[in-house]
């Protein structure tokens, strides 16, 4: 269970998931806090794990990786080692972005890049394909997004 966070300790997050660059001096002219307080606060959001790391927000399309699919994937079978087997080989695919273990009629639902329908379909028979236990996958492909937020709202 979380512990209860107090409103300026709210506030430093909702401001850091904005803009992560902000300096100290900045942050604590948002959460109106002189900076002292402000950096130790933010240690310690950092120490406890609220805060896991900072991160530069790439443009997929000015990286030539403007292809977007959401792959669904069923395994023939489940047990604990052909899932650690998935995952670890996911883990070495730099197409795929996000991975989650999912309930339902798929057992993993894969965020994939791709610079296009070709390199996606390379990534499927060579590299995705190749993974044993697989049983099924099914791709949608993003025609645009509509709404993309990193934050988490609290």
């Amino acid at each position: 269970m979380a512990e209860t966070l107090d409103e300026t300790d709210r506030q430093i997050l909702k401001t850091l998931q904005k803009n992560a660059k902000l300096t100290t001096k900045e942050l604590a002219d948002a959460v109106n806090l002189t900076p002292t307080p402000v950096f130790e606060r933010q240690k310690r959001l950092e120490r406890r794990g609220y805060i896991r790391k900072y991160v530069a927000v790439l443009d997929p399309e000015r990286l030539g990786l403007g292809l977007l699919v959401f792959c669904k994937v069923k395994l023939k079978q489940i047990n604990h080692e052909i899932a650690d087997s998935f995952v670890r080989q996911i883990q070495h695919l730099p197409e795929v972005a996000e991975c989650y273990n999912t309930s339902g009629a798929y057992d993993y639902l894969l965020k994939v890049r791709a610079r296009d329908m070709k390199h996606y379909q390379e990534f499927i028979l060579h590299k995705l394909g190749e993974i044993e236990n697989l049983a099924s996958i099914e791709s949608t492909f993003v025609m645009s997004v509509v709404k993309q937020d990193s934050g988490i709202a609290f």
